[in-house]
């Protein structure tokens, strides 16, 4: 079974999906503009996902402490 939230927050993942989408925006003559332009909107994409996932289990740790 795949654990999408470790996944979901990983670095190399959004690389990854980063080098998948790349090739293809080269491929149908996308400039490297409007390339950079989706690959900041995926990576910034990925940082944000990481922050809610982490902020998240933070919060979730601080709870159970407070319960105790």
């Amino acid at each position: 079974m795949i654990d999408w939230k470790r996944k979901l927050s990983s670095r190399k993942f959004w690389c990854a999906v980063c080098g998948a989408v790349v090739p293809y925006l080269v491929a149908f003559g996308h400039t490297d503009a409007e390339i950079a332009q989706i690959t900041g909107i995926i990576m910034g994409t990925g940082a944000l996902v990481t922050y809610i996932l982490v902020e998240g289990n933070v919060d979730s740790n601080s709870i159970d402490k407070d319960y105790e």
